[in-house]
């Protein structure tokens, strides 16, 4: 499956950035979402959707900012980030997962985010 990322750029603090996440059809895929890496740090899962019922899973760090969705017509995951924070800056990659929680077993390019104070 191909991941190719968007929509990552320079935002101040508070405000808002919408990821893209193209793919080459991940209807048969169970878990896809995103994964992060700061500068200087390891990669942290974000946020998670099933196929089979579209539960999501979010880090305890952007829980209740960001929103993860999916458009199987369009083959394409999104990420809405609202309420940006500094430490939100990092690369953000599009990832599958074996589950929800585990570790991401592929992922993309990924797009940059930069959140300025």
């Amino acid at each position: 499956v191909q991941l190719v990322e968007s929509g990552g750029g320079l935002v101040q603090a508070g405000g808002s950035l919408r990821l893209s996440c193209a793919t080459s059809g991940f209807s048969s895929e169970n878990y896809i979402g995103w994964i992060r890496q700061a500068p200087g740090k390891g990669r942290e899962g974000v946020s998670c959707i099933s196929s089979s019922d579209n539960r999501t899973y979010y880090s305890d760090s952007v829980k209740g900012r960001f929103t993860i969705s999916r458009d199987d017509a369009k083959n394409t995951l999104y990420l809405e980030m609202n309420s940006l924070k500094p430490e939100d800056t990092a690369v953000y990659y599009c990832a599958i997962f074996a589950w929800c929680g585990s570790p991401a077993v592929q992922w993309g390019r990924g797009t940059e985010v930069t959140v300025s104070s």
